[in-house]
């Protein structure tokens, strides 16, 4: 039983799914006119759509994954699922989630949900294998969770403050891109697929990395100039992170540095948890003082 749980986690890749639901139930407290039950009801939505998106994401991709060591255990090339199964789940997944954003009532906040499989499953997937950019508009996926939210919660996909959360989003995806080809350019390369680490070497690329770990570390200090929250309380818990954030990937640049990749991908991770928990709570701040 537990073995089967464990195959539909992995199938669905749960730890990225409940990001995707964290960074939407995020999107949504920072809408207009938040609602406790609203808020859960289209963070689950996007679990689901997540949960769907990655399970034919693997349906899509199953023989690469079988030519890389760090996916070869996933469910289909370990035999663990057949296709049809997988791409059965992932269709049921989809649809849940879909209905459950379609019930918001909200135009915007359903056409998200479609744009966002037609752009991960669709244009990311086919990019992936023949340009080594794709990361550039695979991020993209990562600014539409919280568009969600916020249009789910009564907001405009035009509001400027929308924008900057978003960004926020987007540039969290790029250092894992940097962070993995530490770990894997080689695996990326044997598969047969565009890398990046063709043309740059591994000094290069953790610079890249501990760049763009910066770019989020002070972008997300942006975020209290544009959302109704008590600013001083927000910046208390972000400025220390932060820095705790950008000096500790300094680490980086040293001997080992798939080592450190692993380290600094979970501190990249641990601090946009913390962002996006400070953002949840920063509007109900004032109200306890």
């Amino acid at each position: 039983m537990m073995l089967k749980i464990k195959t539909y986690a992995n199938l669905c890749r749960i730890p990225l799914s409940l990001f995707a639901a964290a960074s939407a139930a995020t999107g949504y407290a920072l809408g207009p006119h938040p609602s406790p039950v609203q808020a859960f009801a289209t963070a689950a939505s996007v679990f689901l759509l997540a949960c769907g998106s990655s399970a034919l994401n693997q349906f899509q991709e199953r023989d690469l994954d079988a030519r890389m060591a760090r996916t070869r255990r996933r469910p289909l090339p370990s035999g663990a699922l057949t296709p049809r199964h997988a791409l059965g789940v992932s269709i049921a997944l989809l649809a849940s989630g879909l209905a459950g954003l379609a019930a918001t009532r909200t135009i915007q906040t359903a056409a998200l949900g479609f744009v966002a499989i037609g752009w991960y499953n669709g244009l990311y997937t086919f990019l992936k294998k023949r340009t080594a950019l794709a990361f550039l508009p695979g991020a993209i996926v990562g600014m539409i969770p919280p568009a969600i939210g916020w249009t789910a919660a009564g907001g405009s996909l035009l509001d400027p403050r929308l924008a900057v959360i978003s960004l926020l989003f987007f540039l969290w995806q790029i250092p894992h891109v940097w962070l993995l080809l530490l770990q894997y350019g080689d695996e990326y390369e044997q598969a047969g697929l565009p890398s990046l680490a063709r043309w740059l070497n591994k000094n290069q690329i953790a610079r890249l990395a501990l760049i763009w770990i910066i770019a989020v570390a002070t972008a997300s200090l942006a975020l209290p100039l544009v959302i109704k929250a008590n600013a001083l309380a927000i910046y208390a818990a972000l400025i220390p992170a932060a820095a705790w954030l950008a000096f500790s990937s300094f680490k980086l640049i040293g001997v080992d540095q798939g080592l450190a990749a692993q380290a600094v991908f979970r501190r990249v991770n641990a601090y946009i948890l913390l962002v996006m928990c400070t953002l949840c709570l920063g509007p109900v701040i004032p109200s306890l003082q």
